[in-house]
């Protein structure tokens, strides 16, 4: 009888790019890290999406501009369906709305695809324990846009935000989707939505992409 092993289970991770020159090469150079296990290749997001309700899934390595469903309504739609499957962008795009919607819709990590094997590895390893990668390059941009009007009126952050309410907000800057800040706070979802809908009121914050910004602006992400 064979002994039980302690060995941790392989990441199960599904990647998604409307090209098959791109998808299959990625898929077979992560199939051999011995800690990642592609389950599945996708070329929209309706396979994304049908192929995580199918297998277990811990990472979605997804791009942003696909037939069909893109990546970032592809996102939105794992955030609030499957919120325990995390996403990773992999993208040639690294313009301010492409890199704000994808952490708003709440992509964990920002990838351009001058990433390198082991960049791609780490940031997929790092999304599955619940924590933000972006690419040096997208840093830059999210840095260059919070500095170029770091006294914008409509930046400043108003006085009567709770603590909690700016360790929310500095989260939400960093990407993460409700779930793992409820992880994250050791509160429940409903709470985290309360200190959303609060800090949302008080900031006249519209949506998430917005206060992505607002939390980049303040120094907050």
């Amino acid at each position: 009888m064979s002994e039980p092993t302690d060995d941790p289970q392989p990441l199960k991770v599904i990647v998604a790019d409307d090209q098959a020159a791109v998808r299959e090469p990625l898929a077979a150079v992560l199939g051999m890290s011995e800690d990642i296990e592609v389950v599945a290749a996708a070329a929209d997001g309706t396979e994304v999406l049908a192929a995580v309700a199918a297998a277990s899934v811990d990472v979605v390595l997804m791009d942003l501009r696909m037939p069909v469903m893109d990546g970032i309504e592809t996102t939105r739609r794992l955030s609030e369906e499957h919120p325990q499957v995390a996403v990773v962008v992999l993208t040639t795009f690294a313009d301010d709305d492409s890199i704000l919607a994808a952490l708003g819709a709440g992509a964990r990590g920002y990838l351009t695809k001058n990433a390198g094997r082991k960049d791609i590895v780490r940031a997929i390893r790092a999304a599955a324990a619940g924590q933000s990668v972006l690419d040096r390059e997208v840093q830059d941009r999210l840095l260059a846009t919070a500095r170029a009007r770091p006294s914008a009126p409509d930046q400043a952050l108003p006085p009567d935000l709770t603590p909690r309410e700016r360790e929310v907000l500095t989260l939400i800057g960093q990407g993460l989707p409700n779930r793992a800040i409820a992880e994250k706070l050791f509160i429940s979802e409903a709470t985290v939505k309360t200190h959303i809908n609060n800090l949302f009121a008080k900031a006249g914050i519209r949506d998430r992409p917005e206060a992505v910004r607002r939390a980049i602006a303040a120094g907050l992400a």
